[in-house]
């Protein structure tokens, strides 16, 4: 693994700045166009809930990756505390959003982000905490796993951010980038705190409550 803690001050290592980015763009095509963000977990929509769980696991600034309904989910959506991009080629895929997401956060200084997916409820703030404790430095690599699979939330450090974003392309998102460096991930099991499904089809809506 990649690790590069004394290049980094003693105070940035021990009290590093993750961003949260959440992706949260996806028009649910397979679930007859009803945009993600807008579903609703205990009569509120999936994109708060996330939310809350990147603010309470330690992240922050908070950026959100808006694109199909952007405006709908503006207001519905309690949002406060959170700086939001609208993704005008969010149909290309999440590969879009990622690169969109992290450009915003390249003028800040933050040192890590922590990318969530607005469809996968049964990740939250305990899962969130766990990656973001993995970071090491500027060059760390993390992803939650669940009996032993990478999935999300994943850590990006923010020296890798230009070559994941170069690699981020259609529905991809990082997974090529991840998968060519999977040898300087660090894995932070999460199975016992959350649980990683996706809300892709009607079927899977009855995750919702």
């Amino acid at each position: 693994m990649v690790d590069d803690m004394a290049t980094d001050s003693p105070r940035r290592a021990k009290n590093p700045k993750v961003a949260g980015v959440l992706l949260a763009a996806g028009g649910g095509r397979r679930l007859g166009g009803r945009p993600k963000a807008l579903l609703e977990q205990r009569g509120r929509p999936l994109v708060e809930h996330a939310v809350r769980s990147l603010r309470n696991g330690g992240c922050g600034p908070l950026h959100v990756v808006l694109g199909a309904a952007a405006e709908e989910v503006r207001a519905r959506a309690d949002l406060t505390g959170c700086a939001v991009s609208v993704n005008p080629g969010w149909e290309e895929g999440m590969g879009s959003s990622l690169r969109l997401g992290l450009a915003a956060l390249s003028a800040t200084d933050a040192d890590a982000a922590l990318v969530l997916l607005v469809d996968q409820p049964g990740i939250g703030a305990e899962a969130v905490a766990r990656v973001r404790l993995a970071f090491r430095s500027r060059m760390s690599l993390a992803a939650a796993s669940y009996g032993g699979e990478r999935s999300h939330p994943v850590l990006f450090g923010a020296d890798r951010w230009a070559d994941i974003a170069a690699a981020a392309v259609g529905d991809q998102g990082a997974r090529s980038y991840l998968r060519e460096h999977r040898d300087a991930i660090t894995l932070v099991e999460c199975s016992d705190v959350a649980e990683a499904y996706d809300i892709d089809t009607s079927q899977d809506l009855r995750h919702l409550e």
